[in-house]
């Protein structure tokens, strides 16, 4: 079982994670002409969706993990 101590870690923690990854889709949507055109310049700013979907893979990853985990909900232990 979790101690308060590592349950108030996990809480906070989701809670920092969560608000990254909405504060990133607020601004990705609220910038989608600028996103849009510097994405589909080709060359070098190829590499910009790719760190992106990186960006926001890790991000949300990482506070579905944590959400899950805050919630008891853990992988099968075999």
């Amino acid at each position: 079982m979790a101690t308060q101590q590592s349950k108030s870690k996990l809480f906070l923690s989701t809670v920092i994670f969560g608000a990254v990854s909405i504060s990133f889709y607020v601004l990705l949507f609220t910038n989608e002409k600028l996103v849009t055109d510097t994405f589909t310049k080709g060359g070098i700013y190829t590499l910009f969706p790719i760190g992106t979907v990186f960006l926001f893979s890790f991000i949300h990853g990482a506070f579905a993990s944590n959400l899950l985990s805050l919630l008891g909900i853990e992988a099968k232990k075999k």
